[in-house]
């Protein structure tokens, strides 16, 4: 399935007659530019091949052509417009340099950001190896009802905290929100009983909602739209590194049960609610709004120089010029919250994020439960969690590269249900006289499975094309995504314990089923490429113009637009 896949405007032109661009010591014209790929990581080291490493490195896009420059040209309200610049040209060593400055400045601390979510998120698979159900007097259900509240509640608030974030920036929203869900997350160490636990999750829901969409929306401010899925992939490993961390301070937070009459998992909640109030105060100072206003006073040179500042600007609108559209503290309207959400062309990848994730939920969700079911004590089922842990960051990361060198996101994506369709069959075939290690070995597998969400989120944002809709787009797909986890949270129900096979039964059907919409979704974007790429070139290049300059229409549904799949 593997296909040239195209996201921003394709705009026929013929080679401009500028030149005379400044290259630091050397000169370039438009008409030299070409589509160039980066130099190539060796096979053997960590370094780049030294080849090429000073050629041009600017890639060829509609702001080459006098014409539709002025189409796309950024207004003035873009707070990176003073750094735009068509004639800017750069060479692969500058390029490079600037990215791995952006990679350790803004995506680790993305990453943190998230690992601190995650940690707070899901530190309820760990309290319940501790008898936490039984100290608050509730059952398996009483789980199922809290775990599904908070996929509500952090639902409802996605879209909410995407408006805010788009209002206020989400430097500013993104360090409020996670202050904001540590001290509720802390507070679970005074739990009484089902009323404060369901209260609590709500809370958390509320409070955390919006917050990966928004940290998404941040990030395309400084990368590219083909850098940013194996971004994501590394964002997301954090997940499964604080499930590590987790499973390992639980080990040791756990054991002081008993101290001063409490419970092991209170203390869990509280020092696990501290560390990542601490990642959220820190976050007001690592987060700037933009790649042109990193200086600050407590910063006061800024993270980059004028001709960095020209190469991220200038490279990601050559990429995408349709991230000037709006400026990082201009909100959205209700107009535009409607258009997207009508807009049948991302439907497929809604039904996607509703369903993918289901065959997989509840065997995550039960791990450490069934572990204990088996027969493992406290310490084991925290323990014996890790190696599943480990093979769901390798396969995430696989799924990511993959997704990159191929490029073609069904390919990177179908692998999910591809993995988990046998391993269900065969958990659904187990029975009371299985062995409990052949039992952990399926679970462990199915578990550690390819994680492609964070293929699927870039590649919702590719498809939805604009900023004001990318950031409306992005909170929808995700709500869908917490709706099939509420959905998942389910399917397992305490009268199916401990084999659940009636929800195995459920889980096979519904992999089953998402296989074929994958499918469908390839053929289904294959087909709207194919109709305007036909309609497009039957054009003549004035006619072409004339569209762009007269059409109202915006976003993917720009007749020049190709969708990604």
């Amino acid at each position: 399935m593997a296909h040239v896949l195209v996201s921003r405007p394709v705009v026929s032109r013929t080679p401009s007659e500028k030149d005379g661009f400044s290259l630091d010591e050397k000169n370039a014209s438009a008409s030299e530019l070409e589509v160039t790929q980066p130099p190539k990581k060796q096979w053997c080291g960590f370094g780049r091949s030294k080849a090429d490493l000073d050629a041009i490195a600017t890639q060829p896009s509609v702001f080459d052509d006098a014409t539709t420059l002025e189409t796309y040209r950024p207004p003035a309200a873009y707070e990176n417009t003073h750094r735009f610049d068509p004639a800017a040209r750069w060479t692969w060593r500058e390029e490079l340099r600037v990215i791995r400055k952006i990679d350790w400045r803004v995506s680790l601390w993305a990453f943190i950001m998230f690992f601190a979510l995650d940690l707070d998120r899901t530190n309820i698979s760990q309290a319940n190896t501790d008898n936490f159900l039984q100290d608050l007097n509730m059952n398996t259900n009483d789980l199922n009802l809290g775990n599904t509240l908070f996929r509500l509640c952090f639902l409802i608030a996605e879209l909410p905290s995407q408006l805010v974030s788009k209002k206020v920036g989400p430097d500013v929203w993104i360090p409020c929100q996670m202050v904001l869900w540590s001290i509720i997350s802390l507070a679970q160490f005074w739990l009484s009983g089902r009323g404060s636990f369901l209260a609590t999750r709500c809370l958390l829901g509320f409070a955390q909602g919006g917050f990966i969409p928004d940290v998404v929306l941040y990030m395309s401010y400084f990368y590219t739209t083909k850098e940013l899925p194996i971004r994501l992939a590394w964002f997301w490993v954090s997940n499964y590194l604080a499930s590590i961390a987790a499973a390992f301070m639980a080990t040791g937070l756990l054991k002081l049960r008993g101290l001063h009459g409490k419970a092991g998992w209170r203390y869990l909640f509280l020092v696990e609610g501290g560390l990542t109030l601490a990642v959220g105060l820190c976050s007001f100072f690592m987060m700037p709004p933009g790649p042109t206003q990193t200086k600050a006073w407590y910063r006061p040179k800024g993270w980059f120089n004028e001709r960095e500042e020209t190469i991220i600007v200038n490279r990601v609108l050559r990429d995408d010029p349709t991230k000037s559209d709006m400026h990082n503290r201009q909100g959205l309207n209700v107009k535009m919250i409607l258009s997207v959400i009508t807009d049948w062309r991302l439907w497929p990848l809604y039904v996607l994020g509703l369903l993918h994730m289901v065959p997989v939920t509840p065997p995550q969700t039960y791990l450490t439960l069934s572990l204990r079911n088996l027969g493992f004590n406290t310490t084991e089922a925290n323990l014996l969690s890790v190696p599943s842990t480990v093979l769901g960051g390798i396969t995430l990361l696989m799924a990511g590269y993959f997704s990159e060198l191929v490029n073609s996101r069904v390919s990177a994506t179908i692998v999910l249900q591809l993995w988990a369709l046998p391993l269900l069959i065969a958990l659904y075939t187990f029975n009371a006289h299985t062995s409990q290690w052949a039992y952990y070995a399926v679970v462990t597998l199915i578990t550690g499975f390819p994680y492609v969400h964070p293929v699927q989120v870039a590649w919702a944002s590719s498809n939805s094309s604009s900023v004001r809709t990318r950031t409306i787009s992005a909170s929808i797909y995700n709500m869908f995504v917490q709706a099939g986890a509420m959905v998942g949270a389910n399917i397992y129900r305490d009268d199916d314990k401990p084999l659940y096979k009636r929800g195995n039964r459920v889980l096979i059907g519904i992999c089953a089923m998402n296989i074929v919409l994958y499918v469908f979704t390839y053929f289904f974007y294959r087909t709207l490429n194919k109709r305007r790429e036909r309609i497009w070139n039957s054009w003549t290049p004035k006619e072409q113009q004339d569209y762009l300059d007269t059409t109202e229409d915006q976003g993917n549904k720009k007749m020049n637009f190709r969708f990604v799949y």
